[in-house]
């Protein structure tokens, strides 16, 4: 499923433990598990060490089974699938430690497939950039319910697991050790939901991540017009009535309509929808557009989880457990994490080698979008890269 910010900034872009090991802390509540390597895996592209025009290694796809996966809930899965893609060939030092290894993660209702747009890989993945991918090993999941991997609409609907973050973290901790055999990370950069499983990662697994870039997020419960957001995009699924407890025929256009309607507003920067927009009709048609293609590319079940799995999230009790470098970076125009509210400051001096960013207001922010624009934040994370230990 297309996520649900990308048609957006796709649009706007083109104008602008005591027992156990340390790799298994966290997923106490996950075990036992049999983890199977999916077959597809095996069957790699015969071009993937070939080049594309712009330099960067070709994608490599793959998908990752997990057999009889338990949820936070209780709920168990006998198959979990998760989809990704890599770039790249992963390095190992003297020790056996993968030295290279860079994961991105991507944002509600979003696949790791949007990280290989041009404004963004071909921001960062090209030869000489800062995640160069003839010199990194970076890995593009797919989290739970979302992309290619395992979702409500498959089949399960309503009655699919209700997954939270900690589960989805789990999730991307087995794909790494027991399917792409990474048992340490270099950098783990997220944008929005991304940016929240970063904090995630920091807390679960801190001695797994060299450094974390969450992007768009507050290290806290999501509360307040975020929270109330989030109800109003679910209330409005279920309360259309063809949504049928999640057993529709069809898809529940009313309800699917209302929650983009909100979400649309809440993501938007006003100057990139005025330059979009600069006449009523202008105005008017591209909203159509951009509801057509929406609603071509959503499901109501899906999209109801992914809102609804941020229910518990709230890594504040915590931070001081977060031992990674940390670069925080939201922008000012953000009306989701709105800095108006100070959380970041407040929260950020107990993350030990944390840094926060706020990014001013400019002709080239996109509001809560620019978490998708390396351009405009890819000087701080080249700082950011240059501090990392080792060297």
């Amino acid at each position: 499923m297309r996520s649900i910010f990308a048609t957006f900034v796709a649009a706007i872009a083109v104008v602008t433990a005591i027992a156990l090991p340390q790799h298994l802390v966290g997923r106490a509540s996950a075990l036992p598990q049999k983890l199977i390597l999916d077959a597809r895996l095996a069957s790699r592209s015969a071009t993937a060490g070939a080049l594309q025009p712009a330099g960067r290694p070709v994608p490599v796809e793959g998908d990752f089974v997990i057999s009889n996966f338990r949820f936070g809930t209780g709920e168990t899965l006998p198959s979990l699938n998760l989809h990704y893609r890599t770039l790249g060939t992963p390095h190992k030092d003297a020790s056996g430690l993968v030295r290279n290894a860079v994961m991105i993660l991507h944002g509600t209702g979003g696949t790791g497939a949007g990280f290989l747009s041009q404004t963004f890989g071909g921001e960062l993945f090209g030869p000489g950039q800062l995640l160069d991918a003839t010199r990194y090993f970076i890995v593009l999941p797919d989290g739970i319910g979302h992309g290619k991997s395992t979702r409500p609409s498959d089949g399960l609907h309503a009655r699919f697991p209700k997954y939270t973050y900690d589960d989805m973290v789990r999730a991307q901790h087995a794909l790494l050790i027991d399917g792409l055999k990474i048992n340490h990370l270099r950098l783990v950069l997220g944008t929005s939901m991304g940016a929240m499983h970063c904090w995630v990662w920091g807390e679960m697994y801190p001695d797994f991540v060299d450094g974390l870039v969450p992007l768009a997020s507050a290290p806290t419960a999501i509360a307040g017009r975020n929270r109330v957001m989030r109800k109003m995009i679910m209330d409005s699924i279920t309360h259309d009535p063809a949504w049928k407890n999640g057993e529709y025929s069809e898809q529940p256009r009313q309800g699917l309509a209302g929650a983009m309607n909100l979400l649309m507003m809440m993501t938007s920067s006003p100057p990139q929808w005025h330059r979009l927009g600069p006449t009523r009709d202008a105005a008017d048609q591209w909203y159509e557009d951009q509801i057509k293609s929406r609603l071509a590319n959503t499901d109501a079940n899906d999209m109801l989880y992914q809102y609804n799995a941020s229910r518990d999230y709230d890594p504040s009790p915590n931070l001081e457990k977060i031992t990674a470098a940390l670069l925080a970076i939201n922008s000012a125009d953000d009306v989701v994490n709105p800095p108006e509210l100070g959380l970041m400051e407040k929260l950020m001096p107990r993350v030990k080698r944390g840094r926060y960013i706020l990014i001013p207001t400019s002709d080239r922010t996109r509001g809560h979008g620019t978490h998708s624009l390396p351009a405009i934040w890819g000087g701080y994370l080249g700082e950011f890269l240059n501090t990392l230990t080792p060297s």
